[in-house]
């Protein structure tokens, strides 16, 4: 399990992320329209996964309007910005915003928080998703991961688009 902090108040996770090297876990998640993308739909392209607790959140919503902006201009790379909130509720963000080179994608039909290790399984936000980005190669290959140490801090986005070079 990993350790975080929510405004200085320690929480933990069900376990780590996957390892630098590692086959990246299988995943089938929901879109904002209510279909799905899988880890196997986006085998060939590079992938940033940008996990959060809450697109409801200042912080989230950040990092999803960041990595919209950052990582529209690289070439075969698609970001999923991946939550337990429901998938209405990030289709009407990012229609809202003018959002459009990520993917949302839902956990509610799903293991990725255990799968990925970044569920919490203490605290006010237990259930919902740590803050962490991995990234994957076009072979679903772990290139780069991030556990953001506080929740209310955003991930580094320099250095997880730098992992893509």
């Amino acid at each position: 399990m990993a350790t975080v902090t929510l405004k200085g108040n320690p929480l933990e996770t069900v376990g780590e992320l996957p390892e630098k090297g590692s086959n990246a876990p299988g995943f089938t998640l929901v879109k904002a329209d209510l279909s799905t993308v899988s880890l196997d739909e986006l085998k060939g392209k590079r992938v940033i996964l940008n996990i959060f607790p809450s697109i409801d959140t200042g912080t989230c919503a950040m990092s999803v309007r960041k990595f919209n902006e950052k990582a529209s201009s690289v070439e075969n790379t698609q970001v999923v910005c991946v939550s337990a909130d429901l998938p209405f509720a990030a289709g009407r963000f990012c229609g809202a915003e003018g959002i459009e080179n990520v993917v949302t994608a839902s956990t509610f039909r799903s293991d990725f928080g255990k799968a990925y290790g970044v569920e919490f399984s203490t605290g006010p936000l237990t259930g919902l998703l740590s803050r962490a980005v991995v990234v994957l190669d076009t072979d679903g290959k772990v290139v780069y991961t991030e556990q953001v140490k506080e929740t209310a801090d955003e991930p580094d986005y320099d250095a997880a688009l730098a992992a893509l070079q």
